[in-house]
């Protein structure tokens, strides 16, 4: 959508049923997109046009049927892709289409994020969790309520912190929290 005029330039079509979660690619002109099919779609923008899906529910690896096949959230990095949702929360490398890291979480997860050598997600649980590459949990940080539907990095050089519904939550750095 053009902001000046408020007129749509591209529309990009191709997900079957409703759109969960957006993910600009940082080096390309690339949106990801995550949708309740079950797909996670890459979508060129120069030429609106989609150059890549993955299912990550056909992967038996990533599969739990009992919570769905959707894609809640999802966040790139250069040529990593990271999502979950129903499937588990899985790390992925762009260019092969290849699962390379499933996270131990049971959990459904509604957020996700990179930050720095870290994946830090979020969602069906009190907690924030710390994730290393590898799948190792390096912490997790509680919050107040019983599920948490998103994160937010203050990338500040002081303490990033994550708001959680009424409390900072001070993830790198000492871990502490505080009432707002």
């Amino acid at each position: 959508m053009d902001l000046e005029t408020g007129t749509f330039t591209q529309a990009l079509r191709g997900h079957t049923d409703y759109i969960h979660c957006l993910a600009l690619r940082e080096r390309n002109p690339e949106v990801l997109s995550g949708g309740e099919d079950g797909a996670v779609r890459l979508w060129d923008l120069r030429m609106a046009k989609e150059v890549q899906t993955i299912e990550v529910y056909k992967h038996e690896e990533c599969s739990r049927p009992h919570n769905g096949r959707w894609i809640g959230c999802l966040a790139t990095d250069s040529d990593w892709m990271v999502c979950g949702g129903g499937p588990a929360l899985t790390l992925w490398h762009l260019r092969s289409s290849t699962p390379t890291t499933i996270f131990p979480m049971w959990a459904p997860q509604k957020h996700v994020t990179f930050y720095q050598d870290l994946i830090l997600s979020a969602g069906q649980g009190p907690c924030v969790n710390q994730w290393q590459l590898s799948g190792e949990l390096k912490a997790q940080v509680p919050g107040s309520s019983p599920g948490l539907l998103s994160l937010s990095l203050n990338q500040q050089p002081a303490a990033p912190e994550c708001k959680l519904q009424g409390q900072v939550v001070v993830l790198l750095g000492p871990w502490a929290s505080s009432q707002e």
